[in-house]
């Protein structure tokens, strides 16, 4: 899969510019419909959790992959709070924080009333706040540590380069299908 020349000349770009200040950065990040002429925008995101693997796909096409980082009990589906485990099925993208504690965030719509019923039949909490998100703002390790180990709470980590391609490539309300 190659990156095509305007998405990598802007993400060159916001390199630069996150080093002078980041002004034109965060006009992108504020508005990723700037960068719509130039990349086809997702409209769906793929999660396979045992390859480790994101793609974003338009008409059934992927645009662009990603490998990712889930939770450290990646096997199964989420069940309830702090189990530590990445949900499957299927979802929305509907918010987006650009001043989360990690390099920008996208929530996942889970829990969706099938996991609400499923933790209630239990007595449990279903958890919230699944997100894809880039690295820790306020690292406790090194960066390899985040890249190369299963380390969130249930979330789907990914680089910070990928985290900003995902960002201006997914608009709000975007479906995402997790998969074992």
């Amino acid at each position: 899969m190659t990156i095509r020349f305007p998405l990598l000349a802007v993400l060159l770009g916001l390199a630069v510019m996150s080093w002078s200040g980041g002004a034109v950065a965060d006009m992108l990040i504020r508005d990723p419909s700037a960068l719509a002429r130039s990349q086809p925008l997702a409209d769906e995101v793929l999660v396979l959790k045992s390859e480790r693997r994101l793609y974003l796909l338009r008409e059934g096409e992927v645009l662009r992959g990603f490998d990712v980082m889930l939770g450290g009990q990646p096997e199964g589906h989420k069940e309830r709070e702090g189990d530590l485990r990445t949900p499957e099925g299927r979802y929305l993208l509907d918010f987006r924080n650009r001043n989360s504690d990690f390099f920008l965030s996208i929530r996942v719509s889970y829990p969706n009333t099938e996991d609400r019923r499923r933790a209630a039949e239990r007595g449990w909490d279903p958890g919230g706040q699944i997100m894809i998100h880039g690295l820790p703002n306020d690292r406790r390790y090194p960066e390899h540590y985040y890249l190369s180990q299963d380390w969130t709470e249930g979330c789907i980590a990914v680089a910070d380069a990928d985290m900003i391609d995902i960002w201006l490539m997914t608009p709000e309300m975007t479906p995402i299908e997790i998969r074992p």
